[in-house]
């Protein structure tokens, strides 16, 4: 039966809103097809607005991979604002997609990519608004089965309630292995209902159904165990790991947004995973291990993709991407390829103690030098060394001399307040670094219109990390030591007016870190925030600290857990954490030595980068059954790690 597009009813609302082209739909490269020749129907959404969600990579990548598989449908939905919320309740204006108005409620599939926790308040509002039950356990056949995946599906407990099934990893294999599930129970007649479905994507142990696991808490509010509630649910769930990125070159053609977006350019992703062991990012442990793109694939994506979309600018993306083996021929060819025109490149994600004087002019020879941006993490080298960033300052002045030297008159760093063991004076180091870079940057060029931006956000400990077990460092904290460092920066005449200082104040922190590391419990208090107007909460001018105490103060008021024991409490090795039934391919005994290392100050005993020195410490090759995948066993190719 076709189902009709809402368009014509939403038509009428758009001229009350803002930005109503954000909800037209009909971008370059978007896909409708026909709902009727289609059996296995999925909706996809990034619980964000459009100009956040819309260039988002998962979600692009999935888009395509679906499309193309024949009887398969894909379309797109966003968060929609709060004027169009309202008036789409009013007059009964389902949640719909972007691609051919259709109602998300009447799709197979509602999958849903978490980047950030802070985007749980919007997934409810989609739900509502699309009549589907925020409850799983209220739905009913006529439902689509809401899916989550992203990096925060590695935690999926605080939202556990309001999900039928999770994937961990990459998406691209275990979409259509779920699209195969779902297709053949459809043509069998649906046996045994919606959970006859979800018991057949969980058999397999590639899908998280939480439906079909219950928790045990001891009296002090601690996880006593997960256990499996069904026969056939295995005791633990595992991460997808795509193994041969060459066979995946998505996407191919990226939607070109119709409204303006935080990312205008074709966005290609030349490798995955990262062997640099930083103790505080969980992407780059979940994402384990590496799996390079090679530069001809890397090359072909790009000639496709700006062919297909127009974009001026090429993202060369990764958790660090002069960290590939084939860098040097990368950007050579590309700018090579590109000069002339007005396409340009950029590396989005730069190591200090990675960066390239050659390999920065390559991507900036066919555009204009802007800031670069590079990540210290920690003030003084003490905090580098607890969080397994081993940048010293001299890498990073060494750096910044070359920048400056060859024509760069801005530089931006990245830190982050309230890391494990932290002192004021770790912090206050940042302000010593800053000064001696614009110093540095005076001397070589004989200028003073040199600039740097201090850029700080504050730490939350992340599941499937050495700092799994860390206690937060309270907002009251991170606010004292953040008003210290601008008292420090703007009491120096000498230097302060050439240092920008940009941060977040430690209360969003507080809740973020409650999500990240909460349990079922926490569920509760998302509902409860959401029923009280929560939405967007992710924008600082949309987040309410208050009405999230309020709210977690009132829900957990039975309990023996405040946002307290989530976040500022350190967890002990033995304690059951909200994820430890999902497997990530890290080894727990490997992840807590790490993390009493950290405690010591001591480096990661990864000292050499496991791409050319086969280890198995961490775990995840062999209980994964996967292997680093990298380029040229010619090492003298690569370009140097070093500033020359």
């Amino acid at each position: 039966m076709p189902i009709e597009s809402v368009f014509p009813r939403l038509e009428a609302l758009l001229p009350s809103v803002q930005k109503p082209i954000q909800y037209v739909g009909g971008e370059l490269n978007s896909v409708v097809k026909d709902w009727d020749e289609t059996e296995v129907r999925w909706a996809l959404m990034y619980p964000d607005a459009y100009e956040v969600g819309v260039p988002n990579q998962g979600i692009q990548i999935l888009y395509e991979v679906l499309n193309e598989r024949e009887g398969v449908l894909a379309e797109r939905s966003y968060a929609v604002w709060a004027d169009l919320e309202k008036l789409m309740r009013e007059h009964g204006v389902p949640q719909f997609t972007v691609d051919a108005h259709r109602p998300v409620g009447a799709f197979d599939v509602f999958g849903i990519s978490f980047a950030s926790e802070m985007g749980y308040t919007n997934m409810l509002t989609a739900l509502d608004l699309a009549g589907i039950p925020i409850r799983a356990a209220d739905r009913g056949e006529d439902h689509p089965i809401v899916l989550a995946g992203g990096h925060s599906a590695f935690n999926p407990e605080p939202i556990a309630d309001f999900l039928d099934a999770v994937v961990l990893g990459d998406g691209e294999e275990i979409a259509l292995a779920v699209t195969e599930v779902v297709r053949e129970w459809k043509r069998e007649g649906r046996p045994g209902g919606r959970e006859g479905l979800l018991l057949r994507l969980a058999a397999g142990g590639g899908v998280y159904v939480p439906g079909f696991y219950d928790v045990g808490y001891l009296s002090d509010g601690r996880i006593e165990k997960y256990a499996p509630n069904r026969p056939g649910v295995p005791w633990q769930v595992q991460k997808h790991t795509v193994m041969d990125l060459d066979d995946w070159p998505y996407p191919k053609n990226p939607i070109v947004p119709l409204a303006e977006s935080v990312h205008e350019r074709y966005s290609v992703e030349i490798f995955r995973g990262c062997t640099r062991g930083c103790r505080f990012c969980q992407a780059g442990m979940i994402t384990r291990p590496v799996r390079e793109r090679s530069k001809d694939a890397v090359g072909q994506m790009v000639e496709q993709g700006v062919k297909s979309s127009g974009f001026q600018e090429v993202g060369l993306l990764s958790l660090s991407s002069a960290d590939h083996s084939e860098i040097g021929d990368i950007a050579k060819g590309l700018a090579d390829r590109y000069e002339g025109t007005n396409t340009g490149l950029s590396l989005p994600s730069t190591r200090v103690d990675a960066f390239n004087i050659d390999l920065a002019n390559e991507l900036t020879r066919n555009g204009r030098r802007s800031g670069l941006t590079f990540a210290p993490e920690g003030g003084s080298e003490r905090m580098r060394r607890v969080i397994n960033k081993m940048v010293t300052e001299a890498d990073l002045i060494r750096t910044v001399t070359a920048a400056y030297a060859a024509g760069w008159r801005q530089v931006k760093l990245y830190f982050m307040c309230g890391l494990p063991t932290e002192t004021d004076e770790d912090v206050l180091a940042i302000a010593d670094l800053a000064r001696e870079v614009i110093r540095t940057g005076r001397e070589v060029t004989g200028r003073k219109d040199i600039r740097c931006t201090v850029s700080i956000g504050g730490f939350v400990p992340k599941p499937q990390t050495p700092f799994q077990w860390a206690g937060q460092t309270s907002h009251e904290v991170v606010d004292a030591r953040l008003h210290k460092l601008k008292e420090t920066l703007r009491a120096d005449r000498r230097y302060g007016k050439s240092v920008g200082l940009r941060y977040h104040e430690g209360r969003p922190s507080v809740i973020e870190g409650l999500l990240s590391r909460g349990d079922r419990r926490v569920g509760r208090v998302v509902e409860a925030v959401w029923r009280d107007g929560g939405r967007f909460d992710g924008w600082s001018e949309h987040f309410s600290y208050e009405r999230w105490a309020a709210c977690a103060e009132a829900a957990l008021a039975d309990e023996p857990v405040d946002v307290d024991w989530y976040t500022v409490r350190e967890r002990d090795a033995d304690e059951v954490l909200p994820w430890d039934h999902l497997d990530a391919g890290l080894d727990r005994d490997w992840l807590w030595q790490d993390w009493q290392d950290a405690l010591h100050g001591e480096e990661s005993l990864e000292v050499d980068d496991c791409r050319w020195t086969p280890c198995y410490d961490c775990g995840v090759c062999p209980s994964m059954g996967t292997e680093i995948q990298v380029g040229p066993a010619d090492r003298s190719k690569l370009l140097p790690l070093t500033v020359v």
